[in-house]
């Protein structure tokens, strides 16, 4: 017996399945992987690489000498659980091959999902170094990061369950099948080690981002203090002039104001050409 089921209807299956599975279950006591004597009770949280559907939903899969079940906890998990299912039937596999064949399609094209996602972080990367800082890059830094760490929890679920299939205690698997579930292991491990890296690709593309934003920080207190420096002089000449002291020569001067216009334009000028010469303009 084989079926794919809701969650909530897990009573339909209750004839065919051992009578501890149920009383496991309502005490809250499901992990990735349950192994009994007579049958395995797998649980994870199924995760759609291929959508932009961020929420996941637990699958729980039950598998005996005789019988296999899949439960789902929402429409979406459920539609394809069964869009699997429906198309294995037609090679007639038995019930862990069946298994095997389920989780293979499971994370068929997973990996080319990686090298896009990977491609994609390249191409922020060097959009980053031209200088092109907009306000969408740091959400998408972020977008990343969820996306990744929602992978590695997906992943990390799917590889214990597999390494636990393959150490295969109470014998439900023959060997072949428990060197597919190895392989599948494997399979896993080198997604794992690919999301680790493109963390690391995206935590040293923020730190990136972070150094350009402090870049353009200080090239724009650099201007200020420029300027500042510019007109500081000038600021003394007006305060200088601002006391009113009768006895000052300049006031009595016909040409004293043109002279200082002209001496407080030479000074911005002559400091204006002395910043270039430096390179601080």
């Amino acid at each position: 017996m084989r079926m794919v089921l809701p969650i909530s209807e897990m009573e339909q299956a209750a004839p065919y399945m051992d009578r501890r599975v149920l009383e496991h279950i309502g005490d809250g006591q499901t992990e990735a992987f349950e192994g009994f004597e007579n049958f395995d009770l797998l649980a994870f949280d199924w995760y759609d690489v291929h959508s932009t559907r961020s929420q996941s939903a637990q699958m729980l899969l039950y598998l005996d000498r005789e019988d296999l079940f899949i439960f789902c906890e929402d429409d979406a998990a459920l539609a394809r659980a069964q869009a699997i299912v429906t198309e294995l039937e037609q090679d007639q596999l038995d019930h862990q091959r069946l298994l095997y064949s389920f989780f293979h399609r499971l994370l068929r094209g997973d990996m080319d999902h990686l090298d896009q996602m990977e491609d994609r972080i390249s191409d922020g990367e060097t959009r980053l170094l031209e200088g092109k800082l907009t306000g969408e890059c740091l959400e998408q830094i972020v977008a990343w990061r969820r996306e990744l760490l929602r992978l590695k929890r997906y992943y990390e679920q799917l590889d214990a369950i597999f390494d636990q299939l393959a150490v295969n205690d109470n014998g439900l698997l023959d060997r072949q099948t428990v060197r597919r579930f190895s392989n599948l292991g494997n399979r896993t491990e080198r997604f794992l080690g690919s999301i680790q890296n493109l963390r690391e690709a995206v935590a040293q593309l923020r730190e990136a981002y972070q150094s350009q934003l402090a870049i353009q920080q200080n090239d724009l207190m650099k201007i200020f203090t420029l300027v500042t420096v510019v007109f500081l002089p000038l600021t003394l000449l007006a305060g200088w002039y601002g006391m009113n002291f009768v006895n000052m020569p300049e006031l009595r001067w016909r040409y004293g104001y043109p002279a200082v216009a002209i001496v407080g334009l030479a000074i911005a000028v002559g400091l204006v050409w002395y910043f270039k010469r430096k390179k601080w303009l």
